[in-house]
């Protein structure tokens, strides 16, 4: 119980960080994103919107417009919202659902012959008030300046961290799970999500800020947990129901709670009532907004107290004596039943974490913890299934892959993909992973 309260107050603590200087944005009723192309804008469409304006001033005057120029809008997550291509006065309309950090990228390919960009062809856009939101793309105004690699490559792996450590986080549970039960939890994406909607209700529906609903999210988080393995997962180990088995009503679990998350909340992406749109903090070698900050420190803190925990207190050497022999742990003394059922409170508690810290760093969706599930899948295998140190390394690696391969021309839409390519090649060489080995700590 004291190991809890110290995991609690820590959460605290560290969501304490995430919100100084933020904007925040009304989005209790957000405009539905479209997901295609509206075409050449004719009239402003509804609700929120991005309105583009290309003129090229390279020879003075009010310029000339710019005609047939392809824009699109992505989030933070890197998902397209809308796109368009400017009409005869270079003028373009792109809906967005309202409030957020959202990305404007221009299509340099589509620019006519002799037109050139001053700038760089992604605009990031902080978003608080609906209605209309006006960006200029600078053409003919200064010099042409791009980011040097380096820059760019220093940013990406800050933003690995973040993103290996958001997986490393749900990829403890996973491991933890599978170190003591030796199920496979396809399941487990859909704690992911569990986390970020319990947030999303807490927050929106009953009106409780953002670092009191994450902390009531988790605890609720290790309460499923809990519940699930008394209701399901325990049953069917009593009854002696075979590992492919229970894989499959895992499979079974995670198609009936997507669709329960889908009934709950809608296709559409939902941000927090008070979403947090901050601006990016100069750190010298790269750039980082405070609550990204925020959610690296959560991470490291709350993992290096996991694994004091599973390392040094008598709950993590039964736990390692469980995962070791259960046969043998039984004879001792322990009671396994009991070490199953902490480890699924701990590894919901954790998982639920990820999800709440990925709500506050993106907008909740009813299909991101399954969209994450293949990386965490991947980072838990690479570094070594059971193990936790194996669990954080593989996930750091899968962070860092999917940042950097869009710098190496990889489309940002096959950077996941690029991932599991990389898991395959190094399983192929290394097969129990990065630190698979017959002593585990997890």
């Amino acid at each position: 119980m004291r190991w809890r309260l110290t995991l609690a107050a820590l959460v605290w603590v560290g969501l304490a960080m995430i919100l100084p200087g933020a904007a925040l944005a009304d989005t209790a009723d957000p405009t539905p994103a479209p997901t295609a192309s509206t075409g050449t804008a004719q009239a402003p469409p509804d609700g929120s919107y991005f309105d583009v304006t290309l003129v090229d001033r390279t020879d003075g005057g009010d310029g000339e417009p710019v005609a047939d120029v392809t824009l699109e809008v992505r989030d933070d997550a890197d998902e397209l919202i809308s796109e368009g291509v400017t009409d005869e006065d270079g003028r373009v309309y792109l809906p967005i659902p309202g409030g957020g950090l959202y990305t404007v990228v221009l299509d340099e390919d589509t620019l006519p012959d002799g037109v050139e960009l001053d700038g760089s062809p992604e605009l990031e856009k902080s978003v608080i008030l609906d209605g209309r939101q006006a960006l200029l793309f600078p053409i003919g105004t200064q010099e042409v300046e791009s980011t040097p690699l380096a820059d760019r490559v220093l940013q990406a792996l800050a933003n690995g961290t973040k993103e290996g450590l958001i997986i490393a986080l749900a990829g403890l549970g996973l491991s933890l799970i599978f170190g003591t039960t030796g199920l496979t939890n396809f399941a487990h994406g859909e704690y992911v999500t569990f986390g970020a909607i319990a947030t999303f209700f807490l927050n929106t529906s009953l009106s409780i800020p953002v670092i009191p609903a994450v902390v009531a999210a988790v605890v609720t988080g290790g309460l499923f947990g809990y519940l699930s393995d008394r209701a399901l997962w325990r049953p069917l180990r009593r009854k002696g129901v075979g590992i492919i088995a229970m894989m499959i009503v895992s499979i079974g679990l995670s198609l009936f709670l997507r669709s329960v998350y889908q009934y709950l909340i809608g296709s559409q992406n939902r941000p927090l009532s008070d979403y947090v749109v901050q601006k990016r903090i100069d750190l010298g070698l790269f750039a980082l907004t405070p609550k990204a900050i925020s959610i690296i420190v959560i991470c490291l803190v709350v993992i290096t107290v996991v694994c004091v925990i599973l390392m040094k207190t008598r709950m993590g050497k039964a736990t390692r004596a469980v995962a070791d022999n259960p046969a043998l742990a039984s004879a001792t003394g322990i009671n396994v039943d009991g070490v199953i059922r902490n480890v699924w409170i701990l590894g919901a508690t954790l998982t639920a974490l990820a999800g709440a810290l990925l709500a506050i760093d993106r907008q909740v969706s009813y299909s991101m913890g399954f969209n994450l599930l293949l990386l965490i899948f991947a980072g838990v295998t690479l570094g070594g299934l059971g193990t936790i140190w194996g669990a954080l390394i593989g996930s750091l690696v899968i962070g860092y892959v999917v940042e950097l391969l869009p710098l190496l021309g990889v489309p940002a839409d096959l950077k996941f993909a690029g991932a599991l390519v990389i898991l395959i090649i190094i399983l192929l060489v290394r097969p129990q992973g990065i630190l698979g080995r017959a002593e585990r700590i997890g």
